[in-house]
């Protein structure tokens, strides 16, 4: 006898059901247990009142083997003659509200729109994804909506290009764990990605360049290959919102403005403050070349905007609004003109007076404008929204000042950052955003009213693709992270539960390896943590396995299974390597992680700093630089605090006064990410941490000719406190990227012996 499957609501008495048990991701608000298993059937019967699109997407997204019937219920008496139909109803529940029941007769799917009903879908999936090995679904009930309006991830196709059915599987994955804004970022220095028909050579001239930087950044090596012309007409940009669309997400479309133009001003070079010419960059980093502010660039901008509204159905427009130097327009006698005309302060107050003139035109079309936080430099437009990416205060200004912000702060939401060790990762833009870091953050600001806080749309993590150079690295990158933001986004993350989220995010695992996705499996790999002993630090080891699993080499070999197996911390009493690595029946599970370490008699010291460093570039914080690690100056991962605008002035407590001869710091130089060596360092002593005595000082020139690896013969000294001060560059000189913003400092290990 075939068994059918009804969408159709019974209430039962009910119990909560644990966590642990469901391997939903995101976890739904409510989960409520009753008596009984849905047993599956070989063939599901639908009703034909289900709304067809979303019907049909769940049709295809179940796993094989179904045969599936429409069939008319209108009562219960239908539920009688059919085993088990499928059925939905529209209720007055709230806006992407649903219930989902699940009985040992029948499923039933309650909401008020669409909308609701393909979220109740993916949640379906996902039990079934579970539960068809064991033939069972428990009889359960889940009320659900999320928290936050934005759900979103963002996409850079101009670094690197990708085709439309790429993007089509991007819309997939962000529909799989409901996120619903897919933020399309089409325009750059490096390529503008969409056809234009008023203005045909943006995509003859701007969609291409003459060769890529390939590697570090600091290798300063290009690949001396023709990328492009890459871009998408105007029918594909159709096409690629239909999809969304029926998947219920929204595109946001980005065309930057008044930064980030070089590929526009390749083919238009009449828009800039000078003549050129101008070619599509092939640097990764941001450039003085930009829009100048006349009339006929706001002409050319506007059409374009015309082409992009008519294109994109979405409430809001994103005009970059991000990194915008004022080189040239400190240099340009229209823009002085402009400032001096409209009595703006200065040229910030003329990027203000940009955004204002765009957000005026786009309101006219009945959307809105939003943009990186630069665009609250001068004062923000009356009706514009905010993507916080500098950090959160960007989303607070806005929210106090009653204007709506999207939380995406790159310390918590940039997937472009390592997400494990960088020294087992593929090449990344730097920083460190591992999975859990991912999971602990909350969109809400901590110094926000309740009134206030209602003004955070939500949350969106950015992909910048600088390095990453194929879809295959985009999935890379993505997953597991999009798993933690999803539930960031739906508002029942629980971080101090971290360990059970992990464990279900890696049963996710299977589903993507049926989809063929190349997933980052770097939580499987070990993680190294320094820690702090009476001498010294010691090294712990950890793994999202057995920990048994972990065996390690202090020798610099290649751990086996027959290695040491890792019990306790290691301690690190003197220069090392430590290799470890996860096994299991002998076989390796992991890659093979390797740290070296440098020990000094600061070594695990206490150390204290009087400004903190950025929150992109804090990890371990003040402690990393007494770790007895060494930066690896190619990755700007775990290793390097950086601070921007900021002095480095560190003060290292040795507990009791110390002998010692010789004092040594690293520093970075890499000016297409801003990063400039240090201006100036001092070294002070002082045996009771109030008064310092200065023994050392070294200027630019020095720090330039040891290339930002100092090391200082300071005399014989004893001393229970020695204090470093690092000045910072200041701000950065015209003709560099990033010319007259602060420069950023980056600081690694400082020792003495």
């Amino acid at each position: 006898m075939q068994r059918f499957l009804l969408l159709f609501f019974i209430l039962f008495s009910g119990f909560f059901f644990s966590r642990g048990q469901l391997n939903l991701i995101p976890y739904p608000q409510k989960v409520e247990l009753r008596e009984g298993f849905f047993i599956i059937p070989k063939a599901i019967g639908l009703d034909e009142n289900l709304p067809q699109r979303e019907t049909e997407y769940f049709k295809k997204r179940l796993y094989s083997g179904f045969k599936f019937e429409n069939r008319k219920i209108e009562d219960g008496s239908q539920l009688r003659r059919s085993a088990i139909p499928i059925t939905s109803s529209m209720t007055d529940l709230q806006k992407d509200q649903y219930v989902l029941e699940v009985s040992p007769q029948f499923i039933h799917i309650k909401s008020v729109n669409n909308r609701g009903y393909f979220l109740a879908l993916q949640t379906l999936i996902q039990l079934f994804d579970q539960y068809k090995d064991s033939g069972k679904i428990p009889a359960l009930k889940i009320s659900d909506s999320p928290k936050f309006a934005w759900r979103g991830m963002h996409l850079d196709v101009c670094r690197h290009f990708f085709t439309v059915e790429e993007v089509k599987q991007y819309i997939d994955y962000l529909a799989m764990y409901k996120l619903n804004t897919f933020h399309w970022h089409l325009t750059d220095d490096q390529g503008w990605r969409i056809e234009i028909k008023k203005y045909p050579k943006l995509t003859q001239i701007g969609s291409k360049r003459k060769e890529s930087m390939i590697g570090a950044y600091v290798d300063n090596t290009f690949d001396g290959k023709p990328y492009g012309p890459y871009f998408y007409t105007q029918e594909q940009i159709k096409e690629v919102v239909k999809y969304a669309q029926e998947r219920h997400i929204t595109v946001v479309p980005e065309v930057e403005m008044p930064g980030h133009a070089l590929a526009a001003l390749s083919a238009y070079p009449e828009l800039a403050c000078t003549k050129g010419p101008f070619e599509s960059a092939t640097k990764w980093g941001v450039f003085d070349d930009v829009f100048c502010p006349k009339e006929e660039t706001f002409k050319f901008l506007e059409n374009v905007l015309d082409e992009v509204i008519a294109l994109f159905p979405s409430q809001y427009i994103h005009i970059g609004g991000d990194e915008c130097p004022k080189t040239r327009w400190k240099e340009c006698a229209h823009c002085q003109d402009l400032i001096k005309k409209n009595n703006l302060k200065d040229e910030h107050g003329l990027q203000s007076y940009f955004i204002q003139r765009i957000e005026k035109h786009v309101n006219s079309k009945g959307r809105k404008i939003i943009g990186w936080d630069e665009i609250l430099e001068g004062g923000l437009a009356p009706n514009a929204a905010v993507m916080s990416w500098t950090g959160i205060k960007g989303g607070v200004e806005a929210a106090k000042t009653n204007h709506f912000a999207v939380m995406t702060p790159g310390s918590y939401c940039y997937f472009d950052h390592y997400q494990g060790d960088p020294q087992t990762e593929p090449n990344a833009f730097g920083g460190f955003t591992p999975l859990d870091k991912v999971y602990s953050y909350n969109p809400i600001p901590e110094e926000l009213t309740k009134e206030q806080s209602k003004y955070i749309l939500g949350v969106q993590a950015n992909l910048w693709t600088e390095y990453i150079l194929d879809f295959k690295q985009v999935q890379y990158m993505i997953f597991p992270r999009l798993f933690a933001l999803s539930e960031v986004g739906w508002g029942t993350s629980k971080p101090e539960n971290y360990k059970e989220f992990e464990s279900r995010a890696i049963s996710h695992f299977k589903i993507l390896d049926k989809m063929g996705v190349n997933y980052a499996k770097s939580i499987y790999n070990i993680n190294g943590k320094v820690i702090p002993n009476q001498n010294g630090v010691e090294y712990e080891l950890s793994t999202s396995q057995n920990p048994d699993g972990i065996h390690f080499t202090l020798d610099g070999s290649v751990p086996t299974a027959n290695s040491r197996t890792y019990k306790n911390a290691i301690p690190v009493s003197k220069s090392m390597t430590i290799k470890s690595a996860y096994f299991e029946n002998g076989e390796l599970k992991s890659a093979v992680s390797s740290q070296d370490f440098k020990t000094s008699k600061t070594t695990g010291k206490t150390i204290s700093l009087e400004q903190q460093p950025s929150e992109n570039y804090s990890f371990g914080g003040a402690f990393t630089l007494v770790d007895g690690i060494i930066g690896n100056q190619k990755q700007l991962g775990k290793t390097w605090l950086g601070f921007q605008g900021k002095d480095v002035v560190a003060t290292i407590d040795f507990g009791q006064k110390t002998q010692f001869s010789e004092v040594y710091f690293n520093t970075l130089d890499n000016k297409g990410s801003w990063i400039h060596f240090a201006k100036s360092a001092t070294v002070q002593i002082s045996d009771d941490g109030k008064n310092f005595k200065t023994i050392k000082e070294i200027g630019k020139q020095e720090i330039l000719s040891a290339k930002g690896k100092i090391n200082l013969k300071v005399g014989n000294q004893n001393a229970k406190y020695l204090k470093l001060k690092i000045e910072y560059a200041g701000i950065i000189p015209s003709g560099n990227p990033g010319a007259d913003s602060k420069a950023w400092l980056f600081v690694d290990e400082i020792g003495a012996n």
